[in-house]
C-alpha cells in the first residue's frame, strides 16, 4: 500500500512537470513532435505505459495510471503504448525498441489492433505469439490491455528497469532543470527509498529461487552419490586397468565439485555449473560400468530428457506433451521401454506453487537447473511450448542455454542494452490475430 501510495505521488510530482517541458520543447526550434518515436521512448524509460495525446479516447488517464502501477508492482519489464490507428507502422517496433534501448516486451494498442514483440531474453516468440493471440478480440483497450499484462507478469522474465524508480534518463532541457531539481531534492529519499526497495525484491526473488533449487539439486547430488556406491569400484581390484581408474576418478571429482558448487552457489544462475557435473560425473560412472562389463563405450549424449537422474540417453523418441506438439527427446533405456508400451514415463517433477508439476512446466527459476543438463545447444527445440521452453527460447539459446535467471543468457529483462538487440525478434508488420504477417512464422521473422 505504501508503495502504491509512493508511486502516486511522485508521479504527481513528475508528470506535470514532463508533460509541460514537453510543451515548451514543442515550440522550440527543431523540436520533436510529441509522438515522434524518440519522445515515446523517452516516456517509457520513466513510465511502463504511454499513451499519445491523439490517443486518449481509447484509454482514460486514471486506467494507463492503474495499469502502470500493475506493471510496476509486479516489477517486470512490460511496455504499453496506446497510438491512433493513423500512426505510421512501418518498422514501428523495431524502431521503438532502438529508440527506448532497453530490454523488455512491448504491447501496442494502433486504433482498434493490437501487436506485440519482445526481447527473445525476456519471452520467446512462440510465448510472445501465444500471448497476442489470447488476447484478440478481449474487448475495448481497457480491458485487453489489462488481459494483456496480465499474462505477460505471469511470463516475462527479468526485472523491470531501474529508470522506473530512479528517475534516470529523463529527457529534460536546460531550462526545466532547476524545477526538476526542486522536485528531485523533494521527493529524492521517497524515490531512493523505492529503488532499493526494488533491489531488495529482486535479491530476495533470487534468494527464493536458489532455496527451491537447492532442493532439487541436493536430490541430484544425493542420487549420483548413491550410484557411486552401488557400482561398487575399488582401483585396486582384479581385472581394473588405467582407464576404468581414470572414469572413476573423473565421476569422484564431478561429486566433490557438485557439493562444493552448490554450496558456493550464490545465485540461481550458479547451479547451471553443478548440474553439469553432476551429468558429466555419470558420463564418467556410464562409461566405467561400460568396460568393467567388457561392453562397448557408451556415446556421450545428452541425459534423459524426463529425470536427467535416468542418466545418459540412450536414443530419441517420440513424444507429445500434454497439449503440445509432437517432437523428439532423448530417452533413457527405460523410458524409451515405457513409450514403446504406451505408458507414460517416469517424469521429473518438482514442487510449484500449484502442486508437483513436471520440470519443464515449473517456471523460469529451474532454467539453470535445465541448462547444466542440456545445455550447449545440444537440444533448441525441446522445450517448445513448454512454461520453462518459453523462457529458454531466445537468441542466445544456442551459445548459453540456461546460463541466467529470468533472461538466461544475454541482457536481461530490463537491462539498457541501447540498440544491441536481435531485429528479428521486432521484425514484421503490425497485425493481428496473433498470425502478424507470416503463416507459422510470427511477424515475418519473430
Amino acid at each position: 500500500m505504501k508503495d502504491a501510495l509512493l508511486r502516486t505521488l511522485v508521479r504527481l510530482l513528475i508528470v506535470p512537470v514532463t508533460a509541460a517541458l514537453a510543451v515548451l520543447m514543442a515550440g522550440a526550434p527543431g523540436a520533436q513532435a510529441e509522438t515522434d518515436l524518440s519522445r515515446i521512448a523517452s516516456q517509457l524509460r520513466e513510465s511502463p505505459v504511454y499513451v499519445d495525446p491523439a490517443a486518449r479516447d481509447l484509454l482514460a488517464e486514471s486506467d494507463a495510471d492503474a495499469l502502470a502501477g500493475k506493471i510496476e508492482d509486479a516489477d517486470k519489464p512490460v511496455f504499453v503504448v496506446v497510438l491512433p490507428a493513423d500512426y505510421p507502422t512501418r518498422n514501428l517496433f523495431q524502431n521503438l525498441r532502438t529508440e527506448t534501448g532497453v530490454t523488455g516486451l512491448y504491447g501496442i494498442r494502433l486504433g482498434d489492433e493490437f501487436d506485440a514483440r519482445a526481447d527473445g531474453s525476456v519471452l520467446s516468440r512462440q510465448g510472445v505469439r501465444n500471448l497476442v493471440t489470447s488476447v484478440q478480440g478481449a474487448g475495448d483497450a481497457k480491458a485487453q490491455l489489462n488481459d494483456f499484462v496480465d499474462g505477460a507478469l505471469r511470463n516475462t522474465g527479468g526485472a523491470a528497469p531501474d529508470s522506473w524508480s530512479d528517475g534516470a534518463g529523463r529527457d529534460v532541457p536546460v531550462g526545466g532543470l532547476i524545477t526538476v531539481g526542486a522536485l528531485v531534492a523533494a521527493g529524492g529519499a521517497g524515490i531512493y527509498a523505492v529503488s532499493r526497495r526494488n533491489r531488495r525484491r529482486h535479491e530476495e526473488e533470487q534468494r527464493a529461487a536458489l532455496e527451491k533449487l537447492r532442493v532439487v539439486v541436493d536430490e541430484d547430488i544425493t542420487a549420483f552419490g548413491e550410484e557411486l556406491d552401488r557400482l561398487d569400484f575399488h582401483p585396486g581390484e582384479p581385472g581394473a586397468d588405467d582407464a576404468m581408474r581414470a572414469d572413476y576418478e573423473r565421476a569422484l571429482d564431478a561429486y566433490e565439485k557438485s557439493k562444493s558448487y552448490m554450496a558456493a552457489a550464490g545465485k540461481p544462475e550458479d547451479v547451471r555449473a553443478v548440474t553439469q557435473a553432476v551429468e558429466d560425473g555419470r558420463f564418467a560412472l556410464a562409461s566405467l560400468a561400460a568396460r568393467r562389463a567388457g561392453g562397448p563405450l557408451p556415446e556421450r549424449r545428452p541425459p534423459c530428457f524426463f529425470d536427467p537422474r535416468h542418466g545418459p540417453s540412450v536414443a530419441d523418441a517420440v513424444w507429445t506433451p500434454p497439449g503440445g506438439a509432437e517432437r523428439e527427446v532423448p530417452v533413457c533405456a527405460a523410458d524409451r521401454a515405457r513409450l514403446d508400451d504406451g505408458l507414460d514415463p517416469a517424469v521429473r517433477e518438482v514442487e510449484t506453487e500449484y502442486g508437483r508439476r513436471p520440470y519443464w512446466d515449473a517456471g523460469p527459476a529451474y532454467g539453470p537447473w535445465a541448462g547444466g543438463y542440456f545445455g550447449g545447444g545440444l537440444l533448441p527445440g525441446l522445450l517448445v511450448g513448454t512454461v520453462l521452453g518459453g523462457m529458454m527460447a531466445g537468441p542466445s539459446y544456442a551459445a548459453d542455454y540456461g546460463a541466467g535467471y529470468g533472461d538466461f543468457g544475454g541482457y536481461g529483462g530490463g537491462d539498457v542494452s541501447g540498440a544491441d538487440f536481435d531485429p528479428g525478434d521486432f521484425g514484421g508488420g503490425f497485425g493481428g490475430g496473433g498470425d502478424f504477417g507470416g503463416g507459422g512464422d510470427f511477424g515475418g521473422g519473430f
